[in-house]
């Protein structure tokens, strides 16, 4: 799997914050003003009027992730753990983010587990790298690996496991239109991915 991350994801691409290329904000609004006008519907009709605008902030606060380094969320760690070193795990962080195929939301949850070698992070780093690659857009199978990949190399972990349940609107909304379907994703490095033992250890600890 460590591979297989490199693969996908160049380590700038997660460690990082990505280098963006924004157009200005009025350009944004004359973007939503054409999309209002594909649906069929008149932007200049009293309820439209400032959708735009709506949107455009919308937007900023629904992709703020790429505003963000996930790798500097885990910068700070502790060694005073009073001899801890076995798994921890914040599970059920909820999420929601984008289909980067159709921008329509997927909507989740993240159990995420690692085995320390020495020193923790604060467990609200751990939801807030979920939110940081959650407000991006997305594959659940990137984000899955994304999440897995730079807890791993920031912390050093023995091992992490990650485990994303989510159900996709591209799904729901359109296309094949079935509602309530869920989509189960996960990803094992270092201990985790050698040990079965790890995996199905973390696995029942998620479902208990």
């Amino acid at each position: 799997m460590d591979a297989v991350i490199k693969k996908l994801m160049p380590p700038s691409s997660y460690m990082e914050k990505p280098v963006t290329d924004r157009p200005s904000e009025a350009e944004v609004e004359a973007a939503v003003r054409t999309l209002l006008r594909w649906t069929g519907d008149n932007p200049d009709r009293e309820g439209l009027v400032d959708t735009p605008k709506r949107v455009t902030k919308a937007f900023r606060e629904m992709f703020n992730g790429y505003d963000m380094c996930p790798a500097e969320e885990l910068g700070r760690t502790f060694e005073e753990v009073a001899g801890y070193d076995d798994l921890v795990i914040v599970r059920d962080i909820k999420f929601h983010s984008h289909c980067e195929h159709h921008m329509v939301p997927i909507i989740g949850k993240a159990h995420v587990g690692y085995l320390p070698d020495g020193k923790v992070v604060g467990l609200s780093k751990i939801a807030r790298v979920v939110d940081i690659f959650a407000h991006r857009l997305q594959t659940q199978e990137a984000m899955t690996a994304q999440i897995a990949g730079v807890i791993q190399d920031v912390l050093n972990p023995r091992g992490v496991a990650v485990m994303i349940e989510a159900e996709h609107m591209c799904m729901a909304m359109r296309g094949i239109r079935k509602q309530d379907s869920t989509t189960l994703t996960s990803t094992f490095t270092g201990v985790f991915k050698d040990t079965p033992e790890e995996q199905v250890r973390f696995v029942t600890m998620v479902r208990g």
